[in-house]
C-alpha cells in the first residue's frame, strides 16, 4: 500500500494523460494521492480532480514562488474552497530563498496568513523550505506555540515537503508535531544528507511523495516524474533502513493517513 503524499497531477504537463497516469500508478500499489496547489486556479483544478476520483484529495494554497499573488481575494477564495471535505491540508506555503522568486517580505506574509488559514480551516499545513531553513524553523516554531492547547494533540500539525535539511533539523520538526516528507532525491548520487534523514526519522513521522511532475527517481532522471514511480523511493529508503518495502510502504502510507485524516486508507490497512 502506498500514498503519494505530495504530487501535481493537475499541472498542464498531464493534460494528455491525466487519466493513465493515475491507472498506472493504481496499478503499481498506490492507493491515495494528495494533488497539491501552488496558486489559486491550480488549487481549484485539484479540487475539482479529488471531486472526480475518491481516491485523490486537495491541498490548497500558494508556493513561495507565487507570494506576490496572495491578498485579500486569494485568502477569501482559498477559504472557500477550503470547507470541501476533500481539502486534507493548505499548502504548500513557506519560504523559498533559493530562487526568490517573489520578494522574501512577501513570502513571509503570504507564509504567516497561510499558517492563520490553516488554523481556521482546522487543516494540517505543508511546508516548502529551501535555503530558509533558519526563517522557516522560526516562523513554524511560533505556529506551534500558537496552536498548543487549540490543536488536537493526537493530531500532526503538517507535513515538512521534500525535506532536505539534516536529520537534527528533521528531529525538531517532528518534536513539533511534523511529519517529513521523502522525495526520490534520496537516490540522487548528492543525495546524503536526505538519505540520514529517510534513515533517521521514526518510521510513524515519514512520508513519502513524488512531486510529479518534479524530482524523478535518478534512474529516471530527465524524464517527467508520475506517481506510479513512487516505489523507487520507498524501495531506497527500505535499503537505508534495513527494513522491508511492506513495512515501509504501508508504515508511511499510515502516516499519511493520520496527517490528512484519510480514515478509511488508515482502517484499510488494519
Amino acid at each position: 500500500m502506498l500514498v503519494d503524499s505530495h504530487c501535481h497531477i493537475q499541472d498542464e504537463q498531464f493534460d494528455a494523460d491525466r487519466e493513465e497516469a493515475l491507472a498506472r500508478a493504481r496499478q503499481a500499489g498506490v492507493r491515495a494521492f494528495v494533488v497539491v496547489g501552488w496558486d489559486l486556479e491550480s488549487s481549484r483544478r485539484a479540487v475539482a480532480l479529488a471531486d472526480e476520483h475518491s481516491d485523490v484529495y486537495a491541498v490548497i494554497g500558494v508556493h513561495p514562488h507565487f507570494a506576490n499573488t496572495w491578498g485579500r481575494r486569494t485568502r477569501r477564495s482559498l477559504y472557500r474552497l477550503g470547507h470541501s471535505s476533500k481539502v486534507v491540508a493548505v499548502g504548500e506555503t513557506g519560504l523559498d530563498f533559493y530562487r526568490n522568486l517573489s520578494p522574501p517580505e512577501a513570502q513571509r506574509r503570504a507564509f504567516r496568513e497561510q499558517l492563520e488559514l490553516a488554523a481556521e480551516l482546522r487543516r494540517p499545513v505543508v511546508v516548502h523550505s529551501r535555503q530558509a531553513e533558519e526563517e522557516t524553523l522560526a516562523i513554524v516554531s511560533a505556529y506551534e506555540r500558537e496552536m498548543l492547547g487549540l490543536w488536537p494533540k493526537d493530531r500532526p500539525l503538517g507535513q515538512m515537503h521534500c525535506f532536505s535539511g539534516d536529520i537534527a533539523l528533521a528531529l525538531q520538526y517532528v518534536q513539533m508535531g511534523f511529519l517529513v516528507s521523502i522525495a526520490a532525491t534520496c537516490t540522487y548520487p548528492n543525495g546524503e544528507k536526505v538519505r540520514s534523514v529517510a534513515a533517521g526519522v521514526p518510521l510513524r513521522w515519514l512520508t513519502v511523495e513524488t512531486d510529479a511532475p518534479y524530482l524523478p527517481p535518478q534512474s529516471r532522471r530527465g524524464q517527467r516524474n508520475e506517481p506510479a514511480y513512487l516505489m523507487e523511493t520507498v524501495e531506497a529508503i527500505a535499503r537505508l533502513r534495513g527494513e522491508s518495502q511492506e513495512r515501509v510502504s504501508s508504515g508511511t502510507a499510515l502516516a499519511a493517513a493520520w496527517l490528512f485524516g484519510l480514515g478509511d486508507l488508515g482502517e484499510e490497512s488494519r
